[in-house]
């Protein structure tokens, strides 16, 4: 075990761009074992939900008090939003959460659906919970395509 994929590997999982989607297989390549690199992985990218609601709680709060321009915006965008999609949102929202997290393509992941269920105003614990269950089905989606892509090489290379 070295430091350097170690670091790498957490550093990959709460970055807001490669997620564990880069974080996992970047740790499995560097010879990890599937297992721990979903460990290192995951577990970095389920510290994203808790950190990216109170970054966004204060920032809105010191923000919204002091600048007239945001509070302005804010008001008519978002809650103009949570307004008209309200009911909707309430009825089907973690499950949006947890399937928009899940399913592991650039940009759907623990930051940005995090950020969406901050902005729909959703529950902040049922929407923490949803997108760690996300977390956890695209870690296993990303664990089962490098475990079954894996051998996919050798059909179309030949090695002398």
């Amino acid at each position: 075990m070295d430091l350097q994929t170690i670091v790498g590997t957490i550093m990959l999982g709460v970055a807001p761009i490669s997620e564990l989607r880069g974080a996992i297989p970047f740790a499995y390549l560097r010879g990890y074992p599937l297992w721990e690199a979903i460990l290192l992985g995951a577990g970095a990218n389920l510290l994203v939900s808790p950190l990216v609601y109170i970054f966004l709680t204060y920032f809105h709060g010191f923000f919204y008090s002091r600048w007239n321009f945001y509070a302005k915006v804010f008001d008519k965008t978002v809650v103009r939003t949570r307004m008209k999609l309200g009911p909707k949102i309430r009825k089907y929202g973690m499950w949006g959460i947890l399937l928009f997290v899940g399913i592991p393509l650039p940009i759907t992941g623990a930051w940005t659906g995090t950020l969406g269920a901050w902005v729909l105003g959703l529950d902040r614990k049922r929407s923490m919970l949803a997108a760690s269950g996300g977390v956890v089905m695209s870690a296993t989606i990303v664990s089962l395509i490098l475990v079954l892509g894996k051998g996919v090489g050798s059909v179309f290379v030949k090695i002398i």
